[in-house]
């Protein structure tokens, strides 16, 4: 495996991009991994990591590099802590036409690579990401042909770019993975998520006995079994639609 971390020009500055794929056999289908809130951190880079093992070029960027944060450390459970407040700040910083034009800049990086396949692209968000990650499929239509949205938040909205109006938007496939308990997509929003979805090359799908976070390895509600799945679902998404 081949990891790098370096600085893509975007039109706000410069974002510092993780980047993994294998040594051999590329050029290899692109994902553009979108951090949750809690930013960068090795546990974010073990996972890019790990979806580059299956023969992806995976590219997981900076988003609160406007604001000069990169990796927050760890944070109290407390949700009125400084750190959890600073946090939420951070995520309210950016949106998702900040973020498409950072994706933006991400593919044009991608494009002079000899390690990446340009015209297959897969993305994937956790947390505050899920909406990036399917709005990538609208934004970048016949390009980025898979989207996962893992416990999203902001999935059903008012406004046009809303996650839930995304397949009446674009062809690529679109997946929804969703905690039981999620205070950030309780289930009224699901169920109407899953009615949006109905008839769509899409799948929203409720994982039992979880909670927001459940796949990350080092949050105290990691959900081995649930990880395990979500990955599998994953994989099974960008072979469904990131083959040559």
């Amino acid at each position: 495996m081949i990891d790098q971390q370096i600085e893509i020009p975007t039109k706000d500055g410069h974002t510092t991009t993780f980047i993994s794929h294998p040594e051999r056999g590329g050029p290899h289908p692109v994902i553009l991994f979108y951090m949750d809130a809690p930013a960068i951190r090795e546990e974010l880079r073990d996972m890019a990591r790990r979806l580059a093992t299956s023969g992806y070029y995976v590219m997981l960027p900076n988003l609160y590099y406007r604001s000069g944060v990169m990796e927050l450390g760890p944070l109290p459970a407390d949700p009125e802590s400084p750190e959890r407040k600073r946090m939420f700040q951070l995520m309210a910083s950016i949106n998702i036409p900040l973020v498409m034009e950072d994706t933006k800049a991400l593919l044009a990086h991608a494009d002079g690579q000899a390690a990446a396949r340009k015209d297959i692209v897969g993305a994937v968000g956790y947390c505050m990401s899920g909406r990036y990650a399917i709005n990538a499929t609208t934004h970048f239509q016949g390009r980025v042909k898979a989207g996962a949205s893992m416990y999203g938040t902001h999935l059903v909205t008012d406004q046009p770019d809303s996650p839930h109006l995304a397949a009446t938007k674009t062809k690529a496939e679109l997946y929804f993975g969703c905690a039981e308990t999620d205070i950030y997509a309780p289930k009224e929003i699901i169920e109407k998520l899953q009615a949006s979805m109905q008839g769509a090359n899409a799948e929203v799908e409720v994982y039992p006995d979880t909670h927001h976070g459940f796949a990350f390895p080092k949050r105290p509600v990691y959900h081995r079994d649930a990880a395990e799945r979500h990955w599998e679902r994953l994989l099974a998404l960008y072979r469904r639609n990131l083959s040559a």
